[in-house]
C-alpha cells in the first residue's frame, strides 16, 4: 500500500466494477420479466431468499468449467458472486 492508494494484488478493483456492471444489467435486462418484476422479488415475498441463493450459489459454482465457453464459465463466476451478494444482504436483513 502507497499512501491512501492500495495496490491490489488481483485485479480487484477493475474485477469489482465489472461485477457491478454485470449486477446492473440484471436489473436493466428483464429477460425473464414482462413485467419488470424480477424472478428473485418473487422468492424474497414467498420467504425462501436464503436457500435460493445458496442453491443457486452451488449451481454456477459446481457448473463452472463444464458448460459452455470460457466466457460462459466466466459468466458463471459473476452468477456465484451476485447471489453471494443477495444472500449477504438476507443476512443483514435477518440479522439487523
Amino acid at each position: 500500500m502507497t499512501g491512501n492508494k492500495i495496490d491490489y494484488k488481483f485485479n480487484e478493483k477493475e474485477l469489482l466494477k465489472e461485477v457491478a456492471e454485470y449486477i446492473d444489467s440484471t436489473y436493466t435486462n428483464h429477460h425473464y420479466s414482462k413485467n419488470r418484476i424480477q424472478t428473485t422479488e418473487f422468492i424474497v415475498d414467498s420467504g425462501h431468499l436464503t436457500g435460493f441463493a445458496v442453491g443457486s450459489i452451488i449451481k454456477y459454482i459446481q457448473r463452472y468449467g463444464h458448460k459452455g465457453t470460457p466466457e460462459d464459465h466466466r459468466k458463471d463466476i459473476m452468477k456465484v458472486i451476485h447471489c453471494a451478494m443477495i444472500l449477504l444482504s438476507e443476512h443483514d436483513r435477518l440479522n439487523d
